[in-house]
């Protein structure tokens, strides 16, 4: 079975192919902004086009444009190629990626909207501990961390903290670690998580 993860709701955009839990091919770009540029092209160089038998992708939270970027690639590839297409949380995949190099309770601290910072707590079975925050640097700080911080703004969270834990340095979430996150977190259900309301409103009647 080949399977296809999708990653866009960061600075990053990541793709990776599997066949029966074996890598095949990945891209990963720290490209800021451009994700509808670069997603399907970046597709189209894996093995087969990146062709599968399963799609897998971020739900955010994280970039409004980029999370939609992701899903509607998915959801069109799933259509076309008759695949089902399974959500996972972004921040999820950032502590797993620090689990896989020795961490166990983990604080991911990402980048969020207006300033404030996306932050959650995760246990050592690599679970949420708590609800998704989105939270100024100043209410992060006085939430305090694990033992071990990850994500964009991990450096910055724990330059604040009295008790300076250790940091996981990669911290952009990558697609070829798609498969270490725990089954119990991956859904049929494609809701984008944005972390925080929309910027726009639409007009009082």
């Amino acid at each position: 079975m080949r399977l296809l993860a999708i990653e866009t709701a960061t600075e990053a955009c990541s793709v990776a192919l599997f066949e029966d839990g074996r890598l095949l091919g990945a891209a990963h770009e720290t490209i800021g902004r451009g994700h509808a540029e670069r997603l399907v092209p970046m597709i189209a160089d894996l093995e087969g086009k990146g062709r599968a038998d399963e799609i897998r992708v971020s739900l955010g939270p994280g970039s409004f444009t980029g999370i939609r970027i992701g899903l509607a690639t998915a959801r069109a590839l799933g259509v076309a190629w008759g695949a089902p297409v399974r959500g996972y949380p972004t921040l999820a995949l950032v502590a797993s990626m620090a689990r896989g190099q020795g961490a166990q309770d983990v604080t991911v601290c990402m980048t969020g909207g207006h300033g404030e910072w996306f932050v959650q707590d995760f246990g050592d079975d690599g679970l949420p501990a708590e609800e998704l925050l989105s939270l100024t640097p100043s209410a992060a700080a006085a939430h305090g961390a694990r033992p071990i911080v990850a994500g964009s703004k991990a450096e910055e969270l724990a330059d604040l903290l009295d008790d300076r834990p250790a940091i996981f340095a990669d911290g952009l979430p990558n697609a070829s670690q798609c498969l270490s996150l725990p089954e119990q977190l991956l859904t049929d259900i494609l809701t984008p998580h944005y972390g925080r309301p929309p910027d726009a409103k639409r007009p009082a009647k």
